[in-house]
């Protein structure tokens, strides 16, 4: 199975958005089949076969979460930053402002889901392919 160290490797290539593809696929051929990514710390569930999980530590101080969502900005925010505009940090200070407290990611689906405070699915996206 996969480590967070291997995880980490990966996703230090990741300068911005536009990387995000060819690192969703490096961590799929290494097992990962999904992920869970809270903006607040940045701390990440990893999940592979067979109820295989490993999770990150925190990567920044505690953001606070605003407990009204804003779809527009936040969409606007996110093609900035998959037009690699922002950095991973600048994005998640952006998710919080806009009420983000989390994402899902399934490698299976290849879809990033992102969700408010009370678990209200906010955006759907597919997950480009390269």
């Amino acid at each position: 199975m996969f480590t967070i160290e291997q995880i980490e490797f990966a996703h230090g290539k990741v300068k911005s958005g536009a990387d995000f593809p060819n690192y969703i696929q490096e961590i799929k051929e290494l097992g990962v089949s999904g992920f869970e990514t809270w903006v607040f710390d940045s701390h990440t569930e990893y999940f592979g076969k067979d109820g295989f999980q490993v999770k990150s530590e925190p990567k920044y101080e505690n953001l606070i979460i605003a407990g009204i969502s804003d779809k527009e900005k936040f969409e606007s925010y996110l093609k900035i930053h998959q037009k690699g505009e922002t950095d991973y940090l600048t994005f998640c200070n952006h998710c919080a402002e806009t009420g983000i407290e989390k994402w899902i990611v399934s490698l299976d689906t290849m879809t990033c889901v992102y969700y408010d405070k009370t678990g209200n699915e906010i955006l759907k996206e597919i997950i480009p392919v390269k």
